[in-house]
C-alpha cells in the first residue's frame, strides 16, 4: 500500500454532525477499516447469525455503525463504477457480484444494529474526485486499495470485538474478503496472494488512510 492512497487522498465523505465524524475516526483508529468488510459479510443472516444473544456491548454497536458507514461507501462506489459501464465480459462477471454483496451488507448491518437495540448511523454525503469513474483503470485501482486495506486491517484489529457471536461471524468470512481482494488484484495485474500470512495494519496506518476520506 506504500505510496498509494484511496481516491488519491482526496475527501469523499461529508458527515452531517461532528459527533458522527468523531465517532467514525475513533473506530477507524481502534478497529481498522477492515471491520466493515469483514462484519458486513458475516451479517447476511443477522441477527440469527449471532446465536441467541439478545444484546451486545455498546462498543460493538459503535463498531457496527462504523462498519455501516464504510459499507455505505463501498456499496455506492461499486454501484457507480458498474453503472459507468467500464467493465465487460469476464471482468464484469467477477465484479458485479462484489457490488451486489455490498448492497446486501448495508441492509444486513443496518438490520443488525437495529436488532441489537442501536440506531443505524445515517449515510454520509459521498462525493468522488473527478476522474474516479472515467476509466477502468481508475475504478479498479481504487477498488483494489479498498480491498487490500480492508483485509489487512481486519486481521489485526477485529479481536477488539467483545461479543463472541459477532466475532465468530466476522471471522468466518475473512477468507471471502481475501478472495475479493485477490479477484481485484488479478484484474489489475497485481499479486493476488502477496503474503503467506496476512499483514496487520497499525492504528497510525489506518488513520492515515481513512482521515483524508473525510471532508
Amino acid at each position: 500500500m506504500a505510496g498509494r492512497r484511496i481516491f488519491d487522498g482526496k475527501p469523499v465523505l461529508e458527515f452531517s454532525t461532528g459527533i458522527q465524524r468523531r465517532s467514525f475516526l475513533k473506530y477507524a483508529g481502534l478497529v481498522g477499516v477492515g471491520t466493515s468488510f469483514a462484519i458486513g459479510g458475516g451479517l447476511l443472516t443477522a441477527p440469527a447469525a449471532f446465536g441467541s444473544s439478545a444484546a451486545i456491548e455498546s462498543s460493538d454497536l459503535d463498531i457496527l455503525n462504523y462498519a455501516l458507514t464504510l459499507e455505505y461507501l463501498e456499496s455506492d462506489f461499486y454501484a457507480m463504477g458498474l453503472q459507468a459501464g467500464l467493465l465487460s465480459d469476464r471482468e464484469l462477471e467477477l465484479v458485479t457480484p462484489i457490488g451486489d454483496h455490498e448492497k446486501e451488507h448495508v441492509t444486513a448491518v443496518t438490520g443488525a444494529v437495529t436488532a441489537f437495540g442501536g440506531t443505524p448511523v445515517a449515510k454520509p454525503k459521498i462525493t468522488y474526485p473527478a476522474g474516479t469513474f472515467d476509466s477502468r483503470e481508475s475504478f479498479l485501482k481504487n477498488a483494489s486499495m479498498f480491498e487490500e486495506l480492508g483485509v489487512t486491517a481486519y486481521h489485526g484489529q477485529v479481536p477488539l470485538i467483545k461479543d463472541p457471536d459477532v466475532l465468530a461471524s466476522a471471522a468466518s468470512i475473512a477468507g471471502v474478503e481475501s478472495r475479493h481482494a485477490a479477484v481485484i488484484a488479478t484484474l489489475i495485474a497485481g499479486n493476488p496472494f502477496p503474503n503467506p500470512i496476512e499483514k496487520n495494519a497499525s492504528m497510525t496506518d489506518i488513520l492515515a488512510a481513512v482521515t483524508p476520506l473525510i471532508s
